[in-house]
């Protein structure tokens, strides 16, 4: 799907750039607010860097992932997707 992730770089704590497969690229950004429950580890930077791409999903150790598809939609339109 067009909307799979390709590849991320981490920008700082609580912001990635990502690449999907057609080679459209944004940022990602967490607000605090939004770092309860699965995202909750995501607080710790270290945690935060174990970042990674799976079958196209940005995932992390815990499980906890983001739909790539909410992702490219608001990515497409604004050039990020802020996560409040």
């Amino acid at each position: 799907m067009h909307w799979n992730v390709k590849h991320i770089t981490l920008q700082e704590h609580l912001v990635l750039e990502v690449t999907f497969v057609d080679g459209m690229t944004g940022r990602v950004r967490f607000s605090p607010s939004h770092l309860t429950g699965v995202f909750e580890p995501l607080k710790n930077l270290e945690f935060f860097n174990q970042v990674f791409v799976e079958d196209g999903i940005v995932t992390w150790p815990n499980a906890a992932d983001l739909a790539p598809d909410a992702m490219y939609d608001a990515i497409k339109k604004d050039g990020q997707w802020i996560l409040n």
